[in-house]
């Protein structure tokens, strides 16, 4: 049988299994001791003060941008080259969208670019460490500080990576940092997505969003009737993530560096494999940046082979490749067209998608793997 490629995909033990199945069988399936294990730890990992578990990633974002109080007049920036929910999270809470463009060779939001779009109404920038690699965070940092401006990371692709030698999530340039935890990513809950900061007031608020805007710490509330009492302060959502998400999240975090050195080797692999061949170009890592690589897209010079985007595309798939592209660029999808952005304002970004298909890129892969699916990529992309 012939060999099928996705281009992400989950590992999962029976060590993973297991503490899924003790949680299983234990009194608390949510809300329960395994959501602050999971909390703790991704403190320790990070370095970051708090640590608040939710339901996914874009939940993240959307109380991210609530507990910074964006509301309608407010603007924030964010790059293109993302999934649509680093620019909804602005939506979500009134605020207006502006996007920044992209640096051709890292494919990373550029921080000068982002000093373009900075207004008297820029209430925060979100800059996302797409496929895994940092932002330039001092920059970003450093113009936020000039401007008064809120950041907040989009490391929904980069637990585990590093910045300057310190750890994504750390907050050491930023006023939160989002998680993501899909099967894809490089560490997975199910769904599930945790925000980390080192603001106390901060942590305050997303733990009271967080929980239909609940509380019941007793020094909090207005009025107390007994030890049963509890107040809604604020209008908050059910983004809780379960005790067996938490209990997965827990194992696996156990396992994170060991996932990222095994994908920055099928990284380095597939830089090797695709060395010289000028058809074909990765993305470069910046000298301050250890990327713990969510992704890997490939960018092909379609003025020099015979296929087109779509015909190679689907040729791919016919021999067992099903890959992806991350990501049509967000100011071209129909609603943010509605809301004035047009093809040409973000020219870089639209190239980038252009040429970009994601290579496989998980756990499971052996160097054999990648040796075949270049092998793969190069015969069907014939040249011309």
């Amino acid at each position: 049988m012939k060999k099928t490629y996705t281009y992400g995909k989950q590992s999962i033990s029976w060590g993973d299994i297991w503490s899924v199945v003790k949680t299983l069988r234990s009194s608390h399936l949510t809300q329960g001791p395994k959501i602050q294990e999971f909390e703790q730890a991704l403190c320790a990992y990070t370095g970051a003060k708090y640590a608040v578990a939710l339901a996914n990633g874009t939940a993240a974002l959307h109380l991210a941008a609530l507990a910074l109080d964006i509301k309608s007049g407010d603007e924030g920036i964010t790059s293109p080259i993302t999934f649509m929910a680093s620019a909804n999270c602005i939506l979500y809470a009134g605020a207006k969208v502006q996007f920044a463009d992209i640096d051709p060779a890292t494919a990373l939001i550029d921080s000068l670019e982002i000093e373009k779009k900075i207004t008297p109404h820029t209430k925060v920038i979100i800059p996302v460490h797409f496929a895994g690699q940092s932002c330039d965070m001092e920059a970003i940092s450093a113009l936020a500080r000039k401007h008064n401006i809120a950041v907040i990371e989009d490391a929904a692709h980069a637990i585990g990576s590093l910045y300057k030698g310190t750890k994504v999530g750390s907050c050491t340039y930023s006023d939160m940092t989002i998680f993501s935890f899909h099967p894809v990513k490089t560490m997975t809950t199910g769904e599930g997505g945790a925000i980390m900061t080192n603001r106390k007031d901060l942590y305050d608020k997303l733990i009271q969003l967080r929980t239909h805007g609940i509380t019941r710490n007793a020094d909090k509330l207005t009025h107390n009737d007994g030890p049963w009492y509890h107040e809604m302060q604020s209008l908050g959502f059910n983004y809780r993530m379960t005790d067996m998400q938490a209990a997965l999240g827990v194992s696996q975090l156990k396992r994170l560096d060991a996932f990222v050195e095994h994908r920055r080797d099928l990284v380095e692999q597939y830089h090797r494999e695709f060395a010289g061949d000028e058809r074909f170009t990765l993305l470069q890592e910046h000298s301050d940046s250890k990327a713990a690589y969510h992704l890997c897209p490939l960018l092909i010079n379609f003025d020099k082979i015979k296929l087109n985007k779509k015909e190679l595309f689907a040729s791919l798939a016919q021999q067992g490749l099903h890959l992806q592209v991350h990501y049509i660029p967000v100011h071209l999808q129909p609603f943010y067209q509605e809301l004035g952005f047009k093809p040409g304002d973000f020219p870089h970004a639209e190239k980038y998608y252009q040429q970009a298909l994601s290579l496989p890129l998980y756990v499971d892969l052996m160097p054999d793997d990648i040796k075949n699916i270049v092998k793969i990529i190069k015969e069907t992309a014939c040249t011309k």
